[in-house]
């Protein structure tokens, strides 16, 4: 099954095959935090900073349209990839610097169109929570939701790397990301 996302102003679409998505999760970190203040547009944290995404196999991302507007920026030299749209700035992905980990983090706000079929899919939002102690609000901790959300992704990670899957689509087959990061300078817990 795949379901479709895309930027909020449309240029960027694909498609995300579900068969190898791990888990969807909700991320409280500082850094998430950060990314959503960066991108400068309302929504894509929930009320106390979240950020609800499907982590999956990058190889199951497919764009169909704009992949030209891909862009990537990361938060430090050795920070975490966060691939966004340059021409709406919708979050698209966050990816390990290294393709040899099978990782992406697709946030759920790029999957609008789908409707219901993300929750159909994937389950709610908020049964595996990461970084709670950073939320800015109340958030319902469940940490066997968490250890088994965490074993879900350790398991799919292996799972890709036996399949010999890489980072495609957001690294090049020589393992460089397909575009050069900016690295900003981003306030990770404002006054």
């Amino acid at each position: 099954m795949s379901i479709p996302f895309q930027c909020r102003c449309g240029q960027v679409r694909g498609e995300l095959d579900t068969a190898h998505a791990y888990v969807r999760a909700t991320c409280y970190c500082k850094d998430c935090q950060a990314y959503a203040r960066w991108l400068g547009s309302s929504g894509l944290t929930d009320a106390h900073g979240g950020t609800d995404i499907v982590a999956m196999a990058p190889s199951q991302v497919r764009f169909t349209a704009g992949e030209s507007q891909l862009a990537c920026m990361s938060l430090s030299e050795k920070g975490i990839y966060r691939w966004y749209a340059a021409c709406c700035r919708t979050p698209i992905g966050n990816t390990p610097r290294s393709p040899g980990v099978p990782y992406v983090g697709v946030p759920t706000v790029a999957m609008e169109g789908a409707g219901g079929a993300v929750d159909a899919t994937f389950g709610p939002a908020g049964r595996c929570v990461a970084n709670a102690g950073s939320a800015t609000g109340p958030v319902r901790s469940r940490p066997v939701g968490f250890a088994i959300g965490g074993l879900r992704i350790v398991l799919g990670i292996l799972g890709s790397r036996l399949r010999r899957e890489r980072g495609a689509p957001f690294f090049d087959p020589d393992g460089r990301p397909v575009r050069t990061p900016q690295v900003a300078a981003v306030e990770r817990d404002p006054a």
